[in-house]
């Protein structure tokens, strides 16, 4: 990770941003080892719905990150 010189306007927020990538990627890769035991198809969907959620979240707390760093 890259060390800036300067601290973001809301350090609070960056912190909070940089703790839900680190959670959501966490939790993501669990629910992907879990997928192939998975015992039915529809366990399988919960799983996969339970990571697009969170990849959409991610994305938005990345976003949020970038315009931080750049504003």
């Amino acid at each position: 990770m890259v060390e800036r010189f300067l601290s973001a306007d809301d350090p609070v927020l960056e912190d909070v941003l940089n703790w839900t990538v680190e959670r959501d990627a966490a939790d993501m890769a669990k629910l992907l080892q879990w997928l192939p035991s998975a015992r039915s198809i529809r366990e399988q969907r919960v799983l996969m719905a339970k990571v697009k959620s969170l990849s959409v979240e991610l994305e938005l707390a990345m976003e949020k990150m970038a315009a931080l760093q750049q504003g």
